[in-house]
């Protein structure tokens, strides 16, 4: 059972982030090969929760649309406290009034990563005005020497992880990784990063992996900043896409780490149903 103390609730504001480049417009793969990254930042219009990281030819797209704030203080805030199944309004724009939820967030950039149906993905243009009704810091379970985080409270009640009969963690994953396939965001503070995983292509024991699915990461700690802890592991879902950079890759956002043996994983490397668009579109219609 998670703590009983209520977590505190901030409205943040959001900008909707432009996707940007330098003068110089290139980036170069993990081949030594330049190319034009596109679908980093800004409103990805045909990418949605549940298609596969490698589906598109781009550079870390995620679904949906990514909010920044032209303050960094106000920046890191907003990333800090934003949890995944957190709701989303719109304030202004042609959207005004409609809701999103949050997937999760991205370090670089410092970037909040909130979804929509395509209907109102389409009436959102950067620099609309997006709060988030930051949640979910805070949450704890007394029992357990992992620490949540990076999650609402409602969302992770509703995933209802805990084992009754052990009092174990019970979680579907797609797959398991080593920590030595992360890449970018290693050691870096959680609450305000995500983890890039080093694949450049779907592994050979999984179907595929998709926006949305559940991961874990053994032999890391990422209570704080992530690092390589022997017998720890790092619970996550995938926010965004594959990148061609070297060291970079599609991106989990970690919400749960701990000792090994406070998890029993359910591995589904074929019919793995992680977090849906409608479970958190739904979740964020019922906090209205």
């Amino acid at each position: 059972m998670t703590n009983q103390r209520t977590t505190v609730k901030v409205n943040s504001l959001g900008f909707v982030s432009h996707s940007e480049s330098s003068s110089d417009p290139f980036r170069i793969d993990r081949d030594g090969e330049a190319y034009v990254p596109t679908g980093d930042g800004g409103i990805v219009l045909n990418y949605r929760v549940g298609d596969s990281v490698f589906a598109l030819d781009a550079d870390h797209p995620a679904p949906g649309v990514s909010l920044s704030h032209p303050n960094p203080d106000a920046a890191h805030a907003l990333v800090a406290q934003s949890c995944i199944g957190n709701r989303a309004h719109i304030r202004t724009g042609a959207a005004a009034g409609a809701f999103g939820a949050v997937l999760g967030k991205r370090g670089e950039g410092s970037r909040v990563l909130v979804i929509f149906t395509p209907e109102i993905l389409k009436l959102i243009k950067p620099d609309d005005q997006i709060s988030i009704e930051t949640e979910g810091q805070g949450l704890e379970d007394p029992a357990m020497e992992s620490s949540i985080f990076n999650i609402s409270s409602a969302l992770f009640s509703d995933l209802n992880y805990k084992n009754k009969s052990d009092g174990k963690f019970r979680i579907p994953v797609r797959t398991t990784l080593e920590s030595k396939l992360v890449g970018n965001g290693i050691g870096r503070p959680m609450p305000l990063w995500d983890l890039d995983l080093q694949l450049s292509q779907t592994p050979a024991d999984v179907s595929d992996i998709k926006i949305g699915d559940f991961v874990a990461i053994t032999n890391l700690d990422s209570r704080f900043n992530a690092g390589y802890r022997k017998g720890w592991v790092s619970v996550g879902v995938i926010v965004h896409g594959s990148s061609p950079q070297p060291g970079h890759g599609p991106g989990v956002t970690i919400f749960l780490s701990g000792p090994e043996s406070e998890y029993d994983f359910d591995i589904q490397p074929v019919n793995h149903i992680g977090l849906t668009e409608e479970k958190l579109l739904t979740l964020a219609g019922k906090m209205i």
